[in-house]
């Protein structure tokens, strides 16, 4: 049990990347009042919670009425995984972040970033709805999926606590610390991908 908390924890803390995500909330929301980003970090780690949980219970049942199989799909999530890993690397996900970041800045009507694009693709984005479901689909029995659900509670609050302290983070941090531990997270990443993908032709061709 406890091997599988920490690697569901491990797995999940590298796609959904509190750290990363905390400085560039603090970048799009420097011009609010303190309590407005902090309900904006709130309610987007609340709508983002509400996906993940929601594809994570019930996403297996989704895969069986398109017709796709469990194998099918550890393959390709294990896919998408290892291309967010490589963005990760080369810092090419960061730079789509701020850019997203600009774009909210750029447009007055826009105040509200916690659903867009905060909560989705930001925090809940399709590598952490892929990971959520790949990591239930691997749980045997109620126990197991009960474990990884714990650890993606666990990271969502986590990942709360980082937005809500997203100003402090972000002058602590600095941009090289930054760039620093979203590459040794990539490179994490990159390898669970690879094992998600041969834990997936395996399972095809031994059934």
């Amino acid at each position: 049990m406890t091997d599988l908390f920490i690697s569901a924890f491990v797995t999940l803390f590298v796609v959904i990347d509190p750290i990363g995500v905390a400085p560039i909330f603090g970048a799009m929301t420097s011009g609010a009042p303190p309590a407005q980003a902090r309900a904006m970090a709130l309610r987007a780690a609340v709508t983002a919670a509400l996906i993940l949980f929601v594809f994570a219970t019930l996403g297996e049942r989704l895969l069986g009425a398109l017709g796709i199989g469990l194998d099918s799909f550890r393959i390709a999530g294990g896919i998408m995984l290892f291309l967010i890993a490589l963005e990760m690397v080369f810092e090419k996900r960061t730079e789509r972040r701020e850019q997203r970041a600009e774009k909210v800045r750029a447009t007055p009507a826009v105040e509200d970033v916690s659903v867009f694009p905060l909560a989705i693709p930001m925090i809940a984005g399709p590598g952490a709805i892929a990971t959520v479901m790949l990591l239930m689909a691997r749980a045997e029995g109620t126990a197991h999926s009960l474990v990884v659900l714990g650890a993606l509670a666990l990271i969502l609050l986590l990942t709360a606590a980082a937005l809500v302290a997203a100003g402090p983070i972000l002058r602590v941090l600095g941009d090289r610390a930054e760039a620093v531990i979203t590459r040794l997270l990539g490179v994490i990443l990159a390898a669970l991908a690879a094992q998600y993908v041969i834990d997936g032709i395996r399972s095809a061709f031994t059934a």
